[in-house]
Order: C-alpha cells, then structure tokens, then sequence
C-alpha cells in the first residue's frame, strides 16, 4: 500500500529548527555586509578612483571568476572536509580580506582582495548547501532554501540605500568594517551549530582529486533531474544577467528614461523576487520542483519578450515584477532539487560544478552582452534571451522523462532517510 508524501514544511515550521534559524541568520548578516562592501567599491572605483566603464566592470569579473573556476575543486574538498570548520574558515578568511580594501589604493589591489574572497566563497558555498541538507528534512528543503534565498533578496533591495548613505557620511570604509564585522558575525553563530555529516575519506593525491571531480560531473550529466536543473539554472542565470547587463541602455534608448527609473525598475526584480519565494513552497504541494522550474523558465521568458515588443513603462513595471517572480520559481526549487537527489558524499563537489556553470554564464553573459547589443539591437538581445528560456523549457519534458526515480548511480552512497525535525531546543 502506497503512503501520501509528506506535506512540504512551512516557512514557521522550518525556522523552529534552532540551527537553521541560526544558518539563516548567520547568512542575512553576511549578505548584507556583502551589498555593503561591493556597493563602496564600485563607489570607490568610479567616484574615488574615476575609472573607466571597463574598470568598473572588471569589479564584477574579478569577483565572479573565481567561483566559475574554483568552485568544482573546491567541492571536491568540501566532501571530504568538516563543513562546519570549513564554513566558520572561510567567514574569518574574509573577515580579514574585506579589512585590507581600507588600504588599497589601486585597481590591481581591489580586484586581488575581490578575487581572493571570492575564492573563500567558492568553498563556503557547498559547504552551506551540505550544513542545509544536514539540518533540515528533506520535506523542509524548498522552504528553507526559499529562505535563504529571500535573506539575498531582501538584502540586495534595501543594502544599496543604506550603502549610499553611509558612503555619504562616513566614507567607504565604513562599508568595509561593517562587512569585515558581518562575516565575524556569521562565524559566531556558526560555531554554535552541531551539524551531524560524516565528511568522505580524505584524498591522497592530485589524481584522486581529478577522479573525485569528474565522478561529480558524470553523476550529473547522467542523472535527469540534476542534469535538468544544472541547464536550467545556468540558462536562467545567462538570460538574467543579459537582461540586467542592458537594463539601463534599455531605459534609456527605448523608455527614454532616466536614472530614477532605471534604479526603479531595478528594485521590482528584487521584489518579485520577495514574493514568488513566498509562493514557491505553495506550489510544491502539488506539482513536482522540475515542472515548477520548467514553469518559471517559461515565465521569465515571457516577461524578457513582452519588454522587447512593448517599449512602454508600464509594461516594463508589470514585467520587472513578473521576472523577478518566475526567477524564484526557478532558482529556490532548483537549489532543493539539487540537495534532495544528490547523495550526501557527493553534494559538495555537484554543489560546486553547478556553482561554476552558473558564474560561468555570467560572466560571458557580462562580457557579450555590449557587443550583442551593439551589433544585434537590444530588443534583438532580449527576444534571444527569451527564446533560450523557451527551448529550454520546452526540452524540459522530453528531458526529464529520462529520469527514473533519481537513483544515484552505482558505487555512490544513498541518500540518508528523512531525518526527524529538530525541537526547538536543538
């Protein structure tokens, strides 16, 4: 006799787990301090140091290459690592990064400490994702990961004003402690957590490593549902970050608007964002993640298409909202899709493969976007950003009817059986 599956937690119930609370909160400081830090240094690079359009864009390549090359490696070593002390590491590695911008004076000196905190990340990362799937069962997964990704959000809208703010009346470097503090912060709350995983045996050598990392990549690429979502994802991520290369050349040259409107506009992805992830988990109690990743994929498509056709305000309004919304849709399940199919001792290194092809894609995405649009047409750019979303979306059936249940290949571990959820008391 068959047994109804379990209803996914809610976001209440997931935030009674003490130590995810604690994750959660430890990730909210930290992100904030985040926004803070960057928003000085483009503020610095651009006011201060009066650099180029190509500098100022370096700032962002500088920070997300790193996780598109290091982050396969650096999953492999997480599996093998205990992540509470990889996580807690990496908080005060940059902790003390983020302290030296206060003395650099030159580009090559900002975009080596970006550079460098950026590769920290690349191993916090997996080793966050690991600590949720530990935490948290597995029926809580897509409202805690729906959390995580609201603490980004909301952070990413109201961190831009409180930077410019402080900026005006403090100077940068005043981001620059606070970031510094964040990161002590998290690792504070970190080292109160008991996270119960049993790293892999460590490797021997470079060879083991090489063996270890394509082992994760030939698991993805044969496993329908994990190889779905690492294509979704990295499609989502390039059609985005085209978009939001553009935006404001778009509201320029086809809304004939402004600064205001551009920052407006800029801010409704962010609360699109707030409100389809606190409709996500509503969503998993009747369809599966896949079909409702396929279903924001297919979203975000149609808001990027009406902005080309209708060069109007309002419509652009409408479609910011609704773009922000369908990129929960894709980006929240797909995190719990990775997490619930992929075997506990080898999360770190999927983990880390899926993180490179996303900050892959964006950073060709930030690289091409100008010279598409010169050539092409900006509207040209978004009706091809949409009908990637739609291919996409439309292979999504025919790939994932490969799938037979999301059994992990053969010599991988299973996944471990749900867990009971924590009391209050942890």
């Amino acid at each position: 006799m068959s047994t109804a599956p379990t209803p996914p937690l809610s976001f209440r119930e997931v935030l009674k787990i003490s130590a995810l609370r604690r994750l959660w909160l430890a990730q909210l400081v930290s992100v904030f301090g985040d926004f803070l830090a960057i928003y000085a240094v483009f503020s610095v690079v651009s006011f201060r140091m009066h650099g180029s359009a190509t500098d100022v864009t370096l700032v962002l390549v500088s920070y997300l290459a790193p996780l598109a090359v290091i982050s396969p490696i650096a999953g492999v070593f997480v599996d093998t690592w205990n992540v509470k002390r990889t996580m807690i590491a990496s908080d005060l590695t940059r902790a003390v990064l983020f302290i030296l911008l206060l003395f650099s004076n030159a580009l090559w000196q900002i975009y080596a400490v970006l550079f460098l905190a950026s590769t920290v990340s690349s191993f916090f990362m997996p080793a966050q994702s690991i600590t949720v799937r530990t935490l948290v069962p597995r029926h809580g997964l897509m409202s805690a990961n729906a959390l995580i990704q609201q603490a980004f959000f909301v952070m990413q809208i109201v961190s831009p004003a409180i930077a410019g703010l402080m900026v005006s009346a403090f100077g940068a470097n005043s981001c620059f402690w606070v970031d510094s503090g964040s990161f002590l912060f998290s690792a504070a709350m970190l080292s109160t957590l008991a996270i119960g995983h049993q790293p892999s045996p460590a490797m021997k050598s470079l060879n083991a490593v090489w063996t270890e990392m394509r082992s994760g990549v030939k698991f993805i690429f044969t496993h329908a549902t994990i190889s779905f979502v690492v294509i979704a994802m990295t499609a989502g991520m390039f059609a985005i970050r085209c978009f939001g290369a553009l935006l404001a050349v778009y509201v320029r040259d086809v809304l004939h608007g402004g600064t205001k409107l551009f920052g407006n506009l800029g801010s409704l992805i962010g609360f699109g964002m707030i409100i389809g992830t606190q409709l996500v988990r509503l969503g998993s109690k009747r369809w599966p993640g896949s079909r409702i990743v396929t279903a924001g994929l297919t979203g975000a498509g149609v808001a990027i298409a009406f902005m080309a056709m209708f060069g109007s305000v309002p419509v652009a309004v409408a479609m910011m909202l609704g773009l922000g919304f369908f990129a929960a849709f894709v980006f929240v399940p797909a995190q719990a899709l990775i997490q619930e199919h992929t075997p506990q001792n080898m999360l770190g290194r999927v983990s880390g493969s899926l993180m490179a092809v996303m900050f892959s894609s964006q950073v060709i995405a930030l690289l091409s976007s100008g010279a598409l649009a010169t050539s092409l047409g900006i509207r040209n750019v978004y009706f091809g950003s949409a009908v990637l979303l739609f291919v996409i979306a439309g292979g999504a059936f025919y790939w994932l009817s490969r799938d037979r249940s999301g059994e992990p290949p053969v010599g991988a571990s299973p996944p471990p059986a749900p867990v009971p959820l924590p009391s209050e008391a942890d």
